[in-house]
């Protein structure tokens, strides 16, 4: 059976907004934002935004935020990559691993999905694993063999209070950035199969686990989207990239 989940709005800005950017996002975000204790809003901005983010949302606690990816080792010789141990220090709370545009531009497999889950996890912060199918899976009708493939992956190389702390995010890759987005009941039906994959495993509760969907989401198609059954909330990209547009995004369902 279906529990109440918070829902939570989370923006993944990619490698979009510096830190003067994000300033001057937040200033105007916050005056078109209150604060909703109905609901969980996170911003995920570029690595190098992050002390930015913090100073400009300091007074408002409500505003989380986290880090788009990091690497699997703690430290080591890789440059340009960031360890999940020094995310802390800047204030963010929150991760992602497995992102379609990690996994298809950097190689990251599901092998390696799973070890910076637990990195995250780690470093005290709330993962979110991504997973989702392409188009050509999902014409060839493989879109619940991949869900199965993505999650079980991960859930396997973690214990039972990781799993716990685990959010999801279903991303169609076909509607990521393409203008087309899943409709509800696509939606509907791909929680659906991640929400079954949970069954079995210590730590998880199927009905209690939040479910995010991400792909092409906007202020005209937000409130259809989290109507749909089992969406407990969504990943935005570009339309989270304006104030206004991501301000109304997060009030929607209020």
């Amino acid at each position: 059976m279906s529990e109440p989940r918070t829902p939570v709005f989370a923006a993944n800005w990619k490698m979009c907004h510096g830190p003067a950017e994000t300033a001057a996002f937040l200033a105007r975000f916050k005056q078109r934002h209150a604060p909703r204790d109905d609901a969980t809003v996170v911003v995920f901005p570029p690595a190098i935004s992050l002390p930015a983010f913090a100073a400009a949302s300091a007074e408002r606690p409500d505003i989380r935020f986290g880090v788009q990816d990091v690497h699997t080792d703690i430290e080591g010789a890789h440059t340009g990559a960031i360890s999940a141990a020094m995310v802390p220090a800047t204030g963010a709370t929150w991760g992602l691993a497995g992102h379609s545009e990690r996994r298809r531009e950097f190689g990251d497999t599901d092998p390696m999905v799973a070890k910076k889950l637990q990195r995250l996890l780690d470093a005290g912060l709330r993962p979110v694993l991504c997973v989702g199918e392409t188009l050509e899976e999902r014409e060839a009708g493989r879109l619940s063999a991949v869900l199965e493939t993505q999650v079980k992956a991960c859930l396997e190389a973690l214990d039972a209070e990781g799993r716990r702390r685990l959010v999801y995010a279903y991303e169609p890759v076909w509607a990521i950035g393409t203008g087309r987005t899943a409709s509800p009941m696509d939606a509907a039906e791909a929680h659906a199969l991640v929400r079954e994959q949970l069954t079995g495993f210590e730590g998880c509760t199927p009905g209690r686990a939040v479910i995010l969907y991400g792909g092409s989401v906007k202020p005209a198609n937000i409130e259809q989207l989290l109507i749909a059954p089992g969406v407990d909330g969504v990943l935005v990209g570009g339309a989270s990239l304006d104030p206004d547009s991501w301000a109304a995004i997060c009030a929607a369902g209020a």
